[in-house]
């Protein structure tokens, strides 16, 4: 099965062909020049191009804060060019798994998400994104909306490699411990994108496998929670350590508001796929030790 995925870089790109040949199936990446999501014409002949049996959508415009000052930028990106992503699917005639975010919520909910909750984002990145769920949902009925949160692997930016950065340098680190969220591995992520498309392919006709669901990790934690875990896996590793100030929202200010409860329900992922990924405190471990054994390499 050829698995056509937008973007090069990402964290889940990369996960998705790290894990590609393992699962059986080829990821062909399409990114930029062919394809840019800010240039909506790009689309349709580069996706054609790669002769898919499915499509994932995982670029993003995901500068949160610089969203605030680009709100047409992050509109066009994530809302009219994931239209475009599954325009191009429908007219291909293969499902779309289409990457969103927890940041569709307002998390002043005190229970995880699940997906028929009402959405409310906060600010112009999670507007953007479920826009970008809206335009799938009106180009193709043939689709999986995948919305995750907190996502971290060996690959790219993202929360864990920066804590293990600041701990080289830092012997105490202040984290924010009053947002809670369920931290999630890309490579797991990978892993539940490429069952889904599997069986997307498989039954097309199957309605209950379509929709919304809500993927991420296993469990919850504040980001001083997470820091923790990252610190205690290094530091039984030899890795860099520090130790964890616990700091509220109002401590740590950004031009974007995030959610206070990023924690998101994934029952359905289980009940309809018969997906679940791990406990984040496992693959928070493995992603350390993936990442020292690189540095060390």
């Amino acid at each position: 099965m050829r698995i056509a995925v937008t973007g090069r870089t990402g964290q889940v790109v990369q996960s998705l062909l790290a894990r590609a040949e393992a699962a059986g199936v080829t990821v062909i990446a399409v990114g930029r020049p062919e394809l840019d999501l800010a240039q909506l014409e790009s689309v349709q002949q580069a996706l054609a191009a790669a002769s898919p049996d499915c499509i994932v959508n995982a670029a993003a415009y995901t500068a949160v804060d610089k969203a605030e000052t680009e709100p047409e930028i992050a509109l066009r990106i994530n809302g009219e060019g994931a239209g475009a992503v599954a325009a191009a699917a429908s007219a291909l005639g293969v499902p779309l798994i289409q990457i969103s975010t927890d940041y569709v919520f307002d998390g002043l909910a005190p229970q995880p998400r699940r997906e028929r909750d009402t959405t409310a984002p906060l600010g112009a990145y999670g507007r953007s994104k479920l826009a970008g769920e809206e335009a799938v949902a009106a180009a193709t009925h043939n689709h999986a909306i995948l919305r995750t949160a907190w996502v971290y692997s060996p690959y790219g930016a993202n929360f864990v490699k920066t804590m293990l950065r600041l701990a080289e340098t830092r012997d105490e680190i202040g984290v924010v411990s009053d947002q809670l969220g369920s931290p999630t591995s890309a490579l797991d992520l990978a892993d539940v994108i490429i069952a889904v498309a599997k069986a997307l392919v498989a039954r097309p006709r199957d309605a209950s496998l379509r929709g919304i669901f809500h993927a991420a990790g296993t469990g919850e934690a504040s980001w001083a929670d997470l820091a923790e875990t990252v610190f205690a896996a290094s530091a039984a590793l030899g890795g860099p350590s520090a130790t964890v100030r616990r700091i509220a929202t109002l401590d740590y200010p950004t031009p974007a508001r995030r959610p206070t409860n990023s924690r998101l329900d994934c029952s359905l992922l289980a009940e309809r796929h018969g997906l679940q990924l791990p406990r984040w405190q496992e693959s928070v471990q493995t992603c350390v030790a993936t990442l020292l054994a690189q540095s060390r390499s």
